[in-house]
């Protein structure tokens, strides 16, 4: 069975103009020392027959702890990563206290093999990076949603404000 998850990418204009994105860290132990390529849009899995955007906007909430930004979203398609697992993102115009952001939990047997539980924040951070510092924080295969937010956002007009790309 193909796993899938939905996430949603918040975006901001910098006061020098520069887009800014948020994303987040993965929590738990073996995320703890991994920085660039490790970084995540904030997602969770589609649950059968669930609205994609609206997991996107409920893992969204869940692990920032904060409600996402109102607002059109931008469709910003489907990747494949590694492992298989398929993941769609959307992106919305917003900007949030990365600061505040305040993730769910999981438990998880640490170390593996101790019998063990331990309880970790699902996120242990988010912050905001220009395109290109996102670009090499992001997990290789979530990067190219910058690229199509970029794109989406360059096909904006008065008459397009959403900024949906012209196909």
């Amino acid at each position: 069975m193909t796993r899938v998850s939905a996430g949603l990418l918040v975006y901001r204009f910098a006061e020098g103009g520069g887009l800014e994105l948020l994303i987040v860290h993965p929590g738990g132990p073996v995320w703890k020392k991994r920085d660039d390529g490790a970084w995540s849009v904030p997602k969770g899995e589609v649950e059968g027959d669930d609205d994609w955007a609206a997991t996107a906007d409920r893992e969204f909430a869940e692990e920032l702890g904060m409600a996402p930004p109102p607002g059109p979203r931008l469709d910003l398609g489907e990747i494949v990563q590694k492992g298989g697992k398929h993941v769609r993102a959307w992106a919305v115009a917003g900007d949030l206290d990365a600061d505040a952001a305040e993730s769910n939990t999981f438990e998880t047997e640490w170390p593996r093999g101790s019998g063990q539980m331990r309880v970790f924040p699902e996120i242990d951070r988010a912050a905001w990076f220009t395109a290109d510092e996102a670009r090499s924080k992001l997990v290789p295969t979530q990067a190219v949603f910058v690229d199509r937010l970029i794109a989406a956002l360059e096909g904006a007009t008065d008459e397009n404000p959403a900024g949906h790309a012209k196909r």
